[in-house]
């Protein structure tokens, strides 16, 4: 981390902290500031990015990770489907913050609904740390698209509420430990 990487190709991005959709042409130098989630955080020039781990390979990224990461899915398909569900959600980061959406605190309810355990409705609640946070519906999206993932979902909704509102006290000890706050 830390070196500056010229993209290989052009790579559709996420602006951080607006949320916008934006476009870095082939040759644009970039600094991966974080790689958490599956997802990279680089500084351009014109700010700060997410890139999906779908472009990677733009990056020059060695794709050991993905394989690490599949290896711990895999692990995880015992496992009751309410525990795979907060597994994919603490796969979710917001790109300034080096915690996931669970140790962070933000996660308030996961109600399953598997009365059809062929067709799983799953409803979460969570919030954010501040209320401006452009990145809101991008970090919902990205709960959601990853519970998609586990079998027999049909339907994933996340709802940003903001009541009660955050503060650092619900950061878990795991996160605080990772934010060295302990």
């Amino acid at each position: 981390m830390n070196e500056e990487i010229a993209l290989s190709r052009e790579v559709t991005a996420i602006q951080i902290p607006s949320g916008d959709s934006i476009t870095l042409p082939a040759g644009t130098p970039v600094v991966v500031t974080q790689t958490l989630g599956g997802t990279y955080t680089v500084a351009t020039s014109a700010g700060l990015a997410r890139i999906s781990s779908d472009d990677t390979d733009a990056l020059g990224i060695d794709l050991e990770a993905k394989k690490e990461k599949a290896a711990e899915d895999e692990a995880m398909a015992n496992a009751s489907l309410e525990e795979q569900i907060w597994h994919q959600m603490k796969q979710v980061y917001d790109p300034e913050i080096p915690v996931d959406i669970v140790n962070l605190g933000l996660v308030y309810d996961c109600a399953i609904d598997d009365s059809d355990p062929e067709a799983v409705k799953v409803h979460v609640k969570m919030t954010l740390t501040a209320p401006g946070c452009g990145m809101g519906p991008v970090i919902a999206a990205d709960a959601q698209a990853r519970i998609m993932t586990l079998d027999n979902i049909e339907n994933a909704e996340v709802e940003v509420v903001w009541e009660p509102a955050w503060n650092q006290d619900m950061i878990s000890e795991e996160g605080k430990m990772k934010l060295g706050m302990m």
